[in-house]
């Protein structure tokens, strides 16, 4: 009885797995092939790799332009928003004051507000500037500096780390800037990992506020580029196809890279 559960959960898995990982294969396969074939659904490999792959990268969407841009957002945003939910995190857990807990309950209950009700006063706000104003990256890099979510998880993080280390920090002599960064920092670098690539994907996807912000064509980043292209009056699907898999291959080895430490922050750990 013990063998028949043991087989029927390997099969049911492998059955799942299959039909998850069939949409990556198909996207494999479908940017080998022409348009035609794409919309027919084949799954036989083509022999229009190359060609789908001049086309996208000659034609007026500028690709290679968008990836260059995608990849500074998201790099900067990633930075920038590790720094800032770091300190942050790390402030809310180790210095304790009344208002401590009602600052952090305002700020949790900021993510319940969707982002469908800030984007018309951020549109507003930077229109008025003029350095980081609209169709700028820091228009887009700026909303993503500082977000609930990170701030939450780094806190969460910094409940299991050891404190008598930061005792011992301060009695060698150390002041809170060196504690935080020769100490906190290394300890926690699996949190990191996994606050790193979780910012890095949702910045590289971001679509909705890149769409409202970068108005210029020379601006934009992959996922509008890649709406253009399915967008258009006769969409070439395997161009498309190869786009989607060159946009998607940047989180993908970021994430598999990461993956050990992913899993380790995810649960929590500061172990090195």
């Amino acid at each position: 009885m013990k063998n028949v559960k043991s087989s029927f959960k390997y099969i049911f898995l492998s059955i799942i797995s299959i039909i998850s990982i069939l949409p990556f294969i198909w996207m494999l396969i479908g940017m080998t092939n022409e348009s035609v074939d794409v919309s027919k659904g084949s799954l036989i490999p083509g022999t229009q790799l190359l060609q789908n792959m001049q086309n996208l990268f000659n034609s007026d969407l500028n690709f290679a332009t968008s990836l260059w841009n995608s990849a500074k957002i998201s790099i900067i945003t990633t930075i920038l928003a590790l720094i800032v939910a770091s300190f942050a995190g790390y402030g809310f857990e180790i210095y304790r004051n009344k208002a401590r807990d009602r600052v952090f309950n305002i700020l949790l209950l900021s993510m319940m507000i969707p982002f469908a009700a800030l984007m018309i006063p951020l549109f507003k706000m930077f229109s008025t500037f003029k350095v980081f104003g609209l169709n700028t990256a820091a228009a887009v890099i700026i909303p993503s500096i500082s977000t609930a979510f990170l701030i939450f998880f780094f806190r969460q993080n910094t409940k299991s780390f050891p404190k008598d280390i930061l005792e011992a920090g301060r009695i060698d002599g150390l002041n809170e800037f060196q504690i935080f960064t020769r100490i906190y920092v290394p300890t926690m670098k699996s949190t990191y990992a996994a606050a790193a690539i979780i910012t890095f994907m949702s910045s590289w996807n971001n679509y909705m506020w890149p769409l409202i912000a970068l108005q210029s064509p020379e601006n934009r980043t992959v996922p509008l580029i890649i709406s253009t292209m399915g967008s258009s009056y006769s969409p070439d699907y395997g161009m498309i196809m190869a786009g989607i898999v060159i946009a998607t291959l940047p989180t993908a080895i970021v994430f598999f890279l990461m993956q050990k430490h992913f899993v380790a922050g995810m649960l929590g750990s500061v172990k090195g």
